[in-house]
């Protein structure tokens, strides 16, 4: 069997988000609209696609299909003097494959580890959404996923790294919305059902955002960041990625979003933004003022994004973050168990890895860029 080939894709925006709709782990970070937003922000796209030969195709035409693909974003790290070539790779939430099969697996690392070593790259990193088992690990329902412990074995035996830098969430919970609402809702824990209705009681009422309520909405992110501890962008980062997507219809193969806020007698009382691509919803950004929150209007906004990620025929919900470690000295614990009461399942996966393609330059940034951020988060919550 002639083993796949990889190749710079070279077709256009539409055709990259159908192909990778089609692939196996098919992500909202792989599309090309992500990569044009990291594209003004010194990010560089280069989409990959790895192509199998196909006999199926009728003859007088391309007789091969599309079975990975990885859009690589480059970076470069120093540009002047003898590292002006050094640079940084990066594949978020990918590469997209079927990790169940060696061959294909083996083919797509060695090509993007010669890619690495081509580009001058210190290292590529990788996080792909590789299940390693689904369930609280310290739970009698916890699952293992044979497959997932292989890759991480391959990964291992090639030198790859875990990365001291986890761009995401290695973690999340996922909600199956292939179900009835009736159903979803039977799933929930008791006290958040009660609380979806307190909200509804309390007067909260829910409607779509517009893009002209961006700023607002920034600020609001802003005020949240402040009050919860964590650091966030500047606001034309996130204005950026707000109407990259908003401003796009919602279909199969077709990445958008839409914003719903929460208000309470006409004052704005909490916000999220949920995003679509693959039949999958993702809850990426979520605001809230102090004022109303014992009127609960985040856990109304989350019962109203499922319903409208139904409509729009997605079949699961990805509330997009959960504890590396499950105990409540985690961070991410309370946010965590407000999100596990929706009655999804948690998902754990392999994380990032990176592949030192540069023996002398990789230590010394992985020491120091830990470093960097922790300066920039230090100044961000100040």
């Amino acid at each position: 069997m002639t083993a796949p080939v990889m190749r710079p894709f070279a077709g256009s925006m539409v055709r990259w988000n159908e192909m990778i709709a089609s692939l196996p782990g098919a992500h909202l970070l792989q599309t090309w609209e992500w990569s044009q937003v990291k594209a003004t922000r010194g990010w560089q796209p280069m989409p990959m696609v790895w192509f199998a030969p196909d006999p199926s195709t009728p003859e007088g035409e391309d007789r091969s299909r599309p079975v990975a693909a990885a859009m690589v974003l480059k970076k470069q790290v120093i540009g002047a003097g003898l590292a002006r070539r050094l640079c940084v790779l990066y594949v978020p939430k990918g590469p997209l494959l079927t990790w169940s099969a060696p061959s294909l697996m083996r083919r797509v690392l060695d090509d993007l580890q010669s890619l690495a070593r081509h580009e001058g790259a210190i290292f590529i990193k990788i996080d792909p959404d590789v299940v390693l088992g689904a369930g609280l690990p310290h739970e009698k329902e916890a699952r293992q996923n044979q497959g997932g412990q292989e890759v991480l074995e391959e990964l291992g035996l090639r030198h790859w790294v875990f990365s001291r830098e986890q761009i995401q969430f290695r973690n999340s919970v996922i909600i199956d919305l292939s179900s009835s609402e009736e159903h979803l809702l039977a799933r929930m824990k008791q006290k958040t059902r009660y609380n979806i209705r307190l909200a509804v009681k309390k007067g909260v009422h829910v409607r779509p955002g517009t893009v002209d309520e961006l700023p607002l909405l920034y600020r609001l992110y802003a005020e949240t960041s402040a009050r919860d501890g964590f650091v966030i962008r500047n606001q034309s980062y996130y204005e950026q990625v707000w109407t990259t997507f908003m401003r796009r219809p919602v279909g199969k193969d077709i990445p958008g979003a839409d914003c719903l806020i929460a208000e309470v007698g006409g004052e704005v009382a909490a916000a999220i933004f949920v995003f679509y691509f693959a039949e999958r919803a993702y809850y990426l950004y979520g605001m809230s003022s102090a004022a109303h929150r014992e009127k609960m209007p985040n856990h109304v906004l989350q019962w109203e994004a499922m319903r409208l990620a139904k409509r729009h025929g997605c079949k699961t919900y990805d509330l997009w973050g959960a504890p590396d470690d499950f105990t409540e000295t985690d961070p991410l614990w309370g946010v965590f168990r407000f999100k596990e009461g929706f009655g999804g399942e948690v998902i754990r996966t392999l994380g990032a890895w990176d592949f030192p393609a540069s023996r002398f330059w990789y230590p010394a940034y992985a020491q120091l860029v830990p470093r960097i951020l922790g300066i920039m988060r230090w100044r961000g919550r100040a």
